[in-house]
């Protein structure tokens, strides 16, 4: 594994590697391995961020090295660098790279030209940390992922569902895309993920019946301000709310990568009801995440 682009491009080996990783980097963590020592590795965000800023920094620190965080805006490529020529650049003098921003082509590029170790922060097709974090909670939380049905609600074509889809198909649980048809996934992506365990379901409380995970996010991500009028009505019968809650499995848990609107996505009520276990879930992305790095750099 040279990069972490997409889950897309990982192997159940690969995936279930990286969760056993992160669960024993966080049982370890007041004795972090240094395999980042001496290493400087650069943040490049042109998305705002607070756990996927703050989990990298502090888990780079934890493994040795030292992160430079650089503004989209504040470099070259605001002003129409390419970002080949950036990563021929960094790819001089830093160590590795983490990048957060709209283009997957751009990470993918990135990686292609630096020669460096690339890390997918976020893009608009997929999150994959988040989801390597998700699925850490999962094991600790509920033991794992075989046999146990997840649904995913929402916007069914953003990049955090898409990371769930991959997930599904690669590792095998059931996953059901509850979602309203104009934010379901789209074909052209669909026709790529193996059959066989991913479903979409336009009712919401068909979605959720017989669930162990309930899942949701943000409807109106970053970019997606000018639709917020729209989105926000279509989405509104899919909202985790203690009603939908009761036609998921006795026991089941809600997760959500946050930040979460609360009112909107969520309600406070259920919220509150599983604070415990999703800011597990954030505090996991660090634990995931420098699995990723430590996985890169041997």
């Amino acid at each position: 594994m040279k990069h972490l682009l997409s889950l897309e491009q990982l192997t159940q080996a690969e995936i279930e590697g990286l969760i056993h990783s992160a669960v024993d980097l966080k049982a370890k963590r007041k004795s972090c391995p240094q395999v980042l020592a001496g290493q400087t590795w650069a943040l490049i965000f042109n998305k705002s961020s607070t756990r996927t800023r703050v989990s990298f920094e502090v888990g780079i620190r934890e493994l040795g090295g030292s992160p430079m965080f650089l503004s989209g805006s504040e470099m070259q490529l605001g002003r129409g660098e390419p970002v080949k020529d950036t990563a021929r650049v960094l790819g001089r003098m830093v160590d590795g790279a983490i990048i957060r921003t709209f283009a997957q082509k751009d990470v993918d590029d990135f990686a292609s030209f630096s020669g460096i170790p690339t890390i997918n922060a976020l893009t608009d097709d997929e999150h994959p940390c988040q989801i390597l974090a998700d699925l850490q909670t999962m094991q600790e939380r509920l033991g794992g992922w075989k046999n146990k049905r997840v649904c995913f609600l929402g916007d069914g074509d953003c990049n955090v569902a898409r990371s769930w889809i991959w997930a599904s198909a690669r590792l095998g649980f059931e996953l059901v895309v509850g979602a309203p048809a104009p934010f379901q996934p789209a074909d052209s992506f669909m026709e790529r993920v193996p059959k066989g365990t991913v479903s979409v379901e336009s009712d919401a409380m068909r979605a959720v019946s017989g669930c162990d995970v309930v899942y949701t996010d943000v409807w109106v991500s970053m970019g997606k301000e000018a639709e917020s009028a729209d989105r926000l009505r279509v989405l509104s019968p899919y909202q985790i709310n203690t009603q939908l809650m009761a036609a998921a499995n006795p026991g089941a848990v809600v997760m959500h990568c946050l930040p979460a609107y609360r009112g909107k996505e969520i309600t406070d009520e259920v919220m509150e009801a599983h604070a415990g276990i999703i800011f597990e879930e954030a505090e996991n992305r660090l634990h995931a995440q420098k699995a990723v790095m430590t996985e890169l750099v041997r």
